[in-house]
């Protein structure tokens, strides 16, 4: 099924949907936004398409820019799912991955990588044909997979309390280097090009942010002062800025990337597991389970403002931000008689 909507603002186009699709409400709470009203919601629904078959939590998400496919982990089912955006249907089921999470989609190898956390490998697949080219042994939990920007090689997050970050050659299809430490389970991390600085939501040593120094070694570690569970995590590195989210409160908090000191923090959609930050508008969006997601206006590096709640569905968590297109794309998960679905949200100005 593939619904288009032209015209209609983001928060009607979602719950006319929603109840289209049963009468079910598609969040019990809306907080409103602290700014003042809009004319036009910031993201306005575009298309709802189904992926059948699919049955269990959705996890992350990664993009095939070339082809205009969004490919996402079906962690509850054991599958990976092939979305065609161009034609608005899924294509291909992707089977061979216990329990994936993290996926990452490599156009210059034409390469998908997986990380099942229920067999401890990262899966290399052909991006073309989806066959299984190899598998690597990383060891308990592989979750998040990155792109160190300078290095070009891949990086996935593993472990629990012996938790730390491995590096995969992309071309080889091998791991090679020393594992970096980060005493816990790592969840999101991001890298930071002109320090050569990793940093890391790391919930299990103490509800930190680690910043880590890949070239001596170093470990800096930023604690979030009574907030608990930091899952998701974006860059901002222009503003030398980190937003993470924690879950106990639901808070983004905003870091400041050179000194490690706290400048901001506010209310956002709780159960949070995806954050991501559009650079040309200058907005933050925050997918939270709760039922929607919280946008965010960066005024400043050091002033934010919550400017507005868009609904979603009770689940929703995951998802991706289409940069080339413009476009916020969030999995919804099975429920009762109603099929997992993608849907894609088109940024506004």
């Amino acid at each position: 099924m593939r619904q288009t909507i032209a015209g209609v603002s983001g928060v009607a186009a979602v719950l006319s949907l929603c109840l289209a699709a049963g009468g079910q409400s598609p969040a019990v709470r809306i907080p409103a936004a602290s700014g003042p009203a809009r004319d036009f919601s910031t993201l306005q629904i575009m298309e709802q398409v189904v992926i059948p078959n699919v049955v269990g939590r959705l996890d992350h998400f990664t993009v095939d820019v070339p082809r205009r496919r969004v490919i996402l982990s079906g962690l509850g089912n054991n599958s990976v799912e092939v979305v065609d955006t161009f034609a608005g249907r899924a294509i291909k089921s992707i089977g061979g991955v216990v329990q994936p999470q993290g996926v990452l989609y490599l156009a210059d190898l034409d390469k998908l990588f997986v990380a099942g956390a229920g067999d401890g490998k990262v899966h290399v697949f052909d991006g073309t044909t989806y066959a299984k080219r190899s598998e690597i042994e990383i060891g308990e939990s592989p979750d998040n997979l990155r792109l160190d920007p300078v290095t070009k090689m891949v990086v996935v997050g593993f472990g629990e309390e012996d938790g730390g970050l491995a590096t995969i050659d992309p071309v080889r299809e091998v791991r090679v280097g020393e594992v970096i430490r980060t005493g816990g389970h790592p969840e999101s991390f991001q890298f930071e090009a002109s320090s050569g600085r990793v940093f890391v939501n790391v919930p299990d040593a103490g509800d930190v942010v680690e910043a880590i120094d890949r070239k001596t070694g170093a470990i800096q570690k930023w604690p979030l002062k009574g907030l608990q569970a930091n899952y998701p995590m974006a860059l901002n590195e222009q503003d030398h800025r980190i937003y993470t989210v924690t879950r106990k409160t639901p808070m983004m908090v905003v870091l400041d990337t050179t000194t490690g000191k706290e400048v901001a923090r506010m209310r956002v959609a709780g159960e949070c597991d995806d954050i991501f930050y559009d650079a040309m508008r200058r907005r933050i969006y925050v997918i939270g389970a709760e039922g929607f997601v919280t946008v965010v206006q960066v005024k400043d590096p050091d002033h934010y403002e919550v400017i507005e709640n868009v609904p979603t569905a009770i689940g929703v968590r995951t998802g991706t931000f289409y940069v080339k297109r413009d476009k916020l794309v969030v999995g919804v998960p099975a429920k009762g008689n109603e099929p997992a679905q993608m849907w894609t949200f088109e940024a506004e100005d």
